[in-house]
C-alpha cells in the first residue's frame, strides 16, 4: 500500500474510533419523561398500545422510586383501599378499565359468556388490558360505577381457555380466525393469566402462565441463532422466521412481569422450578440479541439481518428487562450493554436536543408498530418502551445500582482498550507522515 494512502487509510480509522467512542453517562430528566408519555398518550386508543399505556403507569406513575410500590400494585394484588397519595396515578388505569368494560357489550354485539375484553383480530391482545380490569374489581371501582369488573374478567380468561384456538399441546394461539403463535403474545397472555391466578388464589392459572410461555418457547425458540425466537410460526398467513428484536423484548418483558408477579405471590414457595426456568428463558433471550448490539447501541429491526433499519423501540423494551431481571433474580450478565444502550438513547445530539428524540418527543429510528417490517415516524409503542426503560432503571439504581461493578468493569476496560488503541493509531499517523 502506497505511504499516501496507508496515511488515509488511518485518518479514516481515526475517524470511525471517534465517532463510536463511548458516550458520557446521560438519562432522560424526568420533564422529558414526561413528553414522552404525552406522545404516548395520544397514541394510546389503539387496542395494542392500551396495555403499554397502562403498563407505562404501573411502571413510571406508581412506581416513584420504589420497585416495591410498582409491584404491590401490578405484580401482586395491592391494598383493597388504595392509598390517597396513589388514586392520582390509578386514575388513568381505572378509566382504561371502565371504558373497555362499558362498551364491551356494545362491541361484543350484547353476547354473554366467554369473550375477549374487546373485538380484534387477535385472540391474545384484547387480554393484554385484563390486569387493569383485575385491578379495577380488587379495589372495588363497581361500587361507584356500577360495573361487572369480575364477570368481564371472568369472561376474557374463559375465552382464552375455552374458545381461542390452541395448537394440539395448548399453546393459545395469537390469532383469532386460526392457529398461528407470534413472539409478541408472550407479553399479551401470560401477565393476564398470572396476575387472575394471585387475585383469585388460584395455582393452576400461575402454572398456565408458564406453561403458556413454555410452549411458545417450544414453537418458537431458534436454537441455531443462539436461542433467538422466531417472530411467527404455523398458520396459513405464511410464517416469519426471522428474529425480529421487538419480539424477542416482548417475549422477555412477558417473562419478566410473570417472573414477578410468581415471585412475589404467596405460592413462590411451590414455584421455585418455574421461577428458576423464566429467569433462564430471558437470559437466553438476553445472550441471543445482545451479540448482535450495534456499536450504536441499537438493535436492527431483525437482530441478525443488518440490512434492515436499526431501531430504538426494541432497544428500549430489552434493556428494561435487563434492569429488572437483575433486580428480580440477580443476573447481571448483560447490564454493560443495557447501559450502554439507555446512555444512547439518552444522549444529546449537539444542540438542545436528544439524538434518537424528535424535538417534539418521539423515539427515532423505531419500526412501525402497525407494519412491523417497515421503518414508522411515531411509534406510541416505542415511548411506552422508554419509560419502561427508564422506570426500571430507576428502580435498579434506586436499589443500589446492584450489580453496577460488573457494568463499571466492562466500561472501563472498552474505555482502556478504545484508550490504547487511539495511542496506537496515533502513533501510526506520526509514523506515517514522518516516512512521506
Amino acid at each position: 500500500m502506497p505511504h499516501s494512502l496507508g496515511c488515509l487509510w488511518v485518518v479514516v480509522v481515526v475517524l470511525w474510533m471517534t465517532a463510536f467512542t463511548p458516550v458520557t453517562a446521560q438519562y432522560l430528566t424526568d420533564a422529558q419523561v414526561s413528553v414522552v408519555g404525552q406522545r404516548l398518550a395520544e397514541g394510546a386508543s389503539h387496542r395494542r398500545v392500551l396495555p403499554l399505556q397502562i403498563s407505562r403507569l404501573s411502571d413510571h406513575d406508581l412506581a416513584a422510586g420504589s420497585t416495591a410500590r410498582a409491584l404491590k400494585f401490578f405484580w401482586i394484588p395491592p391494598p383493597q383501599q388504595i392509598p390517597p397519595n396513589l388514586t392520582g396515578a390509578l386514575s388513568d388505569v381505572f378509566s382504561i378499565a371502565h371504558t373497555i368494560v362499558a362498551n364491551r357489550s356494545i362491541s361484543n354485539g350484547n353476547v354473554t359468556g366467554p369473550q375477549p375484553l374487546i373485538q380484534d383480530s387477535s385472540a391474545g391482545d384484547p387480554a393484554s388490558i385484563g390486569v387493569a380490569v383485575l385491578l379495577a374489581n380488587w379495589t372495588g371501582q363497581s361500587a361507584s360505577d356500577g360495573l361487572d369488573y369480575a364477570g368481564a374478567a371472568r369472561d376474557q380468561l374463559q375465552f382464552l381457555l375455552q374458545k381461542a384456538p390452541k395448537t394440539p399441546d395448548g399453546a393459545i394461539s395469537h390469532r383469532l380466525d386460526q392457529v398461528q403463535l407470534w413472539s409478541d403474545s408472550v407479553y399479551m397472555v401470560p401477565p393476564f393469566l398470572a396476575y387472575y391466578g394471585v387475585t383469585t388464589d388460584n395455582l393452576t392459572l400461575l402454572q398456565e402462565a408458564y406453561t403458556q410461555i413454555s410452549l411458545y418457547r417450544t414453537y418458537l425458540r431458534d436454537a441455531s441463532a443462539n436461542n433467538l425466537w422466531k417472530h411467527i410460526q404455523l398458520g396459513s398467513y405464511g410464517t416469519d422466521n426471522g428474529h425480529w428484536s421487538t419480539g424477542n423484548a416482548w417475549a422477555a418483558a412477558g417473562m419478566i412481569r410473570v417472573l414477578g408477579t410468581i415471585q412475589r405471590s404467596r405460592f413462590a414457595g411451590s414455584l421455585q422450578q418455574q421461577q428458576e426456568d423464566l429467569a433462564s428463558w430471558i437470559q437466553e433471550i438476553h445472550g441471543g440479541m445482545y451479540q448482535h448490539q450495534d456499536p450504536s447501541g441499537l438493535f436492527y429491526n431483525y437482530a441478525d439481518n443488518k440490512s434492515t433499519f436499526l431501531d430504538a423501540s426494541s432497544t428500549a423494551l430489552l434493556a428494561s428487562t435487563v434492569y429488572r431481571l437483575s433486580l428480580l433474580s440477580g443476573v447481571h450478565t448483560h447490564l454493560p450493554e443495557a447501559e450502554f444502550a439507555r446512555k444512547r438513547l439518552s444522549s444529546p445530539n449537539g444542540t438542545s436536543g436528544l439524538l434518537h428524540f424528535t424535538p417534539d418527543g418521539w423515539l427515532t429510528p423505531v419500526a412501525d408498530p402497525y407494519a412491523y417490517p417497515f421503518q414508522g415516524q411515531d411509534s406510541p409503542e416505542g415511548e411506552a418502551f422508554v419509560i419502561s426503560m427508564q422506570a426500571a432503571w430507576r428502580d435498579w439504581v434506586a436499589a443500589g445500582a446492584v450489580g453496577v461493578n460488573v457494568a463499571s468493569r466492562t466500561m472501563d476496560m472498552t474505555a482502556s482498550a478504545y484508550v490504547l488503541s487511539a495511542l496506537m493509531v496515533a502513533f501510526n499517523v506520526v509514523l506515517c507522515f514522518v516516512q512521506m
